[in-house]
């Protein structure tokens, strides 16, 4: 079954994707931009609601109250597409940086573009985080905006050792707004590189909010601290479950250096 339910989850979807996309375009582009995010916070919401009723995974979001108001960066771990598309709903004017090319896209690059996010060109890294910081600057002096960023970069598996990148520390440390780190271990789930959806309950939390102004070694240090600890706090309390997912060798390696029984 569990096959059967991944085959269909992942079908539908994809289905789910295209005919809200065509479905909602009129509606969408003929709105102000303020009220066209109904269109993807709907589509998010209706993705996590097939997830349930067909995988059988809940989701158990919590920690809303530490969410700032205005403008403020989101630093989730990037373990899986799930935490691409379950975070956004929550917030009021989210803001991404991806790659220029996702923009060529036909309807996916118009829905983005629609949204002001910020395309960067591949190449010169200190160039990329230049360009970005500049546009993140100019979006957030029109309107109080959250960016999200992936503060590892790519995708890892539970349980894996941390790897941040040290360009958010320099985008903190430019745009002076409080930083939310978001832990989760979803990629028990919803693994990354696979198309199994394992039944259970993914539960993540938006922690306290990372005041702006500490030095960068400080904030950096306090961002994967924290993160890092809750996380592992998620991964033990999933090993415990009555009915627990497939753990990748990571997940099994960090639970025995935690002292977890596996």
């Amino acid at each position: 079954m569990l096959y059967v339910r991944s085959l269909a989850f992942n079908f539908v979807f994809y289905v789910n994707l295209i005919v809200q996309m065509i479905l909602w375009t009129p509606y969408y582009f003929l709105s102000p931009r303020h009220r066209a995010w109904f269109v993807p916070k709907f589509w998010s919401r209706s993705c996590m609601w097939l997830y349930d009723k067909i995988a059988g995974t809940k989701n158990d979001i919590t920690g809303q109250e530490n969410l700032p108001e205005g403008s403020f960066i989101l630093a989730p771990k990037h373990q899986s597409f799930w935490d691409a598309i379950a975070f956004f709903p929550f917030l009021q004017d989210p803001l991404y940086i991806l790659k220029r090319e996702l923009t060529w896209i036909p309807f996916f690059g118009w829905y983005i573009m629609k949204m002001r996010m910020i395309p960067v060109d591949r190449g010169s890294r200190s160039k990329a985080l230049k360009a970005v910081v500049a546009a993140t600057k100019e979006e957030m002096a029109r309107n109080p905006r959250q960016l999200i960023i992936y503060p590892e970069g790519t995708r890892r598996a539970p349980g894996d050792e941390p790897a941040y990148k040290y360009g958010i520390v320099e985008i903190y440390t430019q745009l002076g707004v409080p930083v939310v780190p978001v832990a989760h271990v979803a990629g028990l789930y919803w693994p990354r590189r696979k198309f199994l959806r394992y039944p259970g309950t993914i539960k993540a939390r938006f922690l306290p909010p990372i005041p702006p102004g500490l030095g960068k070694d400080e904030f950096m240090a306090r961002l994967i601290g924290e993160t890092e600890a809750a996380c592992d706090q998620m991964l033990v309390e999933a090993s415990r479950a009555a009915n627990p997912p497939a753990f990748p060798p990571t997940a099994l390696k960090r639970l025995r250096e935690l002292g977890a029984k596996v």
